[in-house]
């Protein structure tokens, strides 16, 4: 008896020796693949918010971390830098709406340094199935209204949605989702006009105190 449970135990222990060493290797194959496609899809991604003409650095190289309350949270946030020749031209910064109906949205907003927005994506959120996911451009293409609009100070009533004043569409039966989002775009697109001046002082990806 004690013989068969002993058998037992060195096959359950090479077994998960071998398995383990399989999901090892199968990770370090795969690893430099998952990296790539994860490099394209961001890529993709900020080629969006910021068009490429725009610029002509490697925009996913130039990466800093930004923290403040007009990112609806106290994360620290990634912004990309687009630059032409040595010259800031515009980026692309993770925010936060906060107010979203079920919870808060993750966002990335692309703009320049003159409050102009060149490009909005909805990167996460928990909003209602046929109503407040309107904000995914897979959905719908109300995101891109948000495209070359100019954010003309904190005071611009026009930066809103239609029942509040503004010039931006809500949606039928979901107002609280479109409303966060177009206010999150607004600060972020005002925040990264103040940026240029101090680009040097934030720190990079990667940091330690990322």
């Amino acid at each position: 008896m004690f013989e068969t449970i002993r058998k037992n135990a060195v096959t359950l222990a090479l077994f998960a020796v071998v398995t383990t060493g399989l999901t090892a290797v199968v990770n370090y194959v795969t690893k430099p693949t998952i990296a790539h496609q994860t490099a394209l899809n961001q890529k993709n991604l900020l080629d969006q918010v910021v068009p490429v003409e725009m610029y002509d650095n490697q925009i996913q190289r130039e990466c800093y971390l930004v923290t403040d309350p007009a990112l609806g949270n106290a994360t620290a946030h990634h912004l990309y830098l687009a630059r032409k020749g040595d010259n800031p031209v515009a980026a692309a910064l993770e925010t936060t709406a906060p107010d979203g109906y079920s919870g808060a949205i993750q966002m990335l907003v692309g703009a320049d340094f003159h409050g102009k927005v060149l490009g909005v994506r909805v990167i996460e959120h928990h909003e209602t199935p046929g109503l407040g996911d309107k904000i995914e451009l897979r959905i719908s293409d109300w995101i891109n209204s948000f495209n070359g609009k100019v954010v003309h100070g904190a005071d611009d009533k026009a930066f809103a949605v239609k029942k509040d004043g503004g010039e931006f569409d809500q949606f039928t039966g979901a107002t609280i989702t479109p409303r966060a989002v177009v206010n999150a775009t607004k600060r972020t697109a005002l925040l990264i006009e103040t940026l240029s001046g101090r680009l040097a002082s934030l720190p990079e990806c990667g940091d330690a105190n990322e």
